[in-house]
């Protein structure tokens, strides 16, 4: 175990979350886990939301309504605190409930035409390939799907595909940062460097980025850049980030219009009717808190652990690595023995009964005919759970 100052990395952490003792979480990715602290910040926000509703909502929590006690609104005060975590401009950074509305953001705001591209990858995240189908088909686009090797052992060959399967017709790619399913880092820079050398605008999906890697959003060169701080950025459920380029600001709408259309990027976004905006204003909380623990210890500690499971797991199966270690970040997908299955189904009871009978929390997923687990390391865990995973699956063989 390792940690910063006072702070002990390893199952002892366990005592800031909320989770239940009895499980083995290995799955702090698929939609995060809120600290104490920070759930305790989103109470007192809702709470004095409650005392004057209207106050809050109306006149401090965006700059739509009139004049207000606060020199700067509720929401902007939170985004420039986010934007500045991502190496981004406040003015430029908006609040969505998660990275797939982000998505939906950006391609509900395209002027597609009859024979236009939508590119995206097979590690596209089913929802984000769902949302891209949609929008394409609607407009009489076409929706193209270029296949990236998994495993690999280089990214060039990632680089190169996108690069061959743009055309003139290519009117967005859409990029993950970290994939979902494979859990890779993609060299996404590169990626979008190539597009933008051919005039095609990319959204990234970094769904899974931002608070596991280091993360500097304007550096990438894309256009678009979507994220979830309630993964790995340890803000409550239902906050995410939307970034967009100055220049594509002005085409640029929400899912859902209401009083800001025609008032600017960030008014558009800022209000989109009533809903509780204390997820977004307690991100800076979550930040601090990243903060008091140490962020770079704690990407280190992560990284080195899921790594550690990797050498660990495919050493002890006597499978090859799926991808270098500089492609794995908080996260890893890992083959299974073929014993334990090669289907959805096979790999829905294998995922159940881990949780079920073992008291273990893991997705396992079947890509091209084979089991994978997936493995998430955050804080609160440590080797000895993923010896645990490995000895739970090791009886269904």
């Amino acid at each position: 175990m390792s940690g910063t100052g006072s702070v002990r990395f390893g199952r002892e952490m366990l005592r800031h979350w909320p989770l239940d003792p009895a499980i083995t979480y290995l799955n702090h990715g698929t939609v995060g886990a809120t600290p104490k602290k920070v759930l305790a910040k989103q109470q007192a926000l809702r709470e004095e939301m409650e005392r004057q509703p209207a106050r809050f909502l109306l006149r401090e929590l965006s700059a739509l309504s009139g004049p207000s006690s606060r020199p700067v609104p509720r929401l902007r005060e939170a985004a420039e605190a986010v934007a500045r975590f991502v190496g981004a401009k406040g003015q430029d950074l908006v609040f969505v409930d998660n990275a797939t509305t982000g998505v939906n953001a950006v391609l509900q705001s395209l002027d597609l035409q009859p024979g236009d591209e939508i590119l995206i990858t097979n590690l596209a995240y089913g929802a984000v390939a769902n949302a891209a189908r949609f929008v394409a088909e609607r407009a009489g686009a076409r929706l193209v799907t270029v296949t990236l090797p998994f495993p690999l052992s280089d990214k060039a060959p990632l680089v190169s595909a996108v690069a061959q399967a743009l055309t003139p017709r290519t009117r967005l790619a859409i990029l993950d940062h970290i994939t979902s399913a494979t859990a890779l880092v993609l060299p996404l820079a590169e990626m979008a460097a190539r597009c933008r050398a051919a005039g095609v605008p990319v959204l990234a999906d970094g769904a899974h980025a931002p608070g596991a890697i280091p993360l500097d959003i304007p550096s990438l060169g894309v256009d678009y850049y979507t994220g979830n701080l309630h993964k790995w950025a340890l803000a409550p459920k239902g906050c995410g980030i939307l970034w967009a380029a100055p220049e594509r600001q002005p085409h640029l709408h929400p899912p859902v219009i209401s009083w800001g259309l025609g008032q600017g990027f960030t008014q558009a976004f800022d209000w989109v009717g009533t809903q509780d905006p204390t997820p977004y204003l307690s991100a800076p909380a979550a930040l601090d808190l990243l903060g008091e623990w140490g962020w770079e210890a704690m990407r280190v500690y992560n990284h080195r652990l899921a790594w550690e499971a990797a050498l660990l797991l495919t050493s002890r199966w006597g499978f090859d690595l799926p991808a270098p270690e500089a492609m794995v970040g908080c996260m890893v997908t890992l083959p299974l023995p073929g014993s334990l299955g090669k289907t959805r189904e096979e790999a829905a009871r294998l995922q159940y009964a881990l949780l079920y009978e073992h008291q273990l929390e893991a997705p396992i997923l079947c890509i091209d005919e084979r089991l994978w687990v997936r493995l998430s390391a955050q804080v609160y865990n440590q080797l000895e759970d993923v010896e645990r995973l490995a000895g739970a699956l090791e009886t269904y063989q």
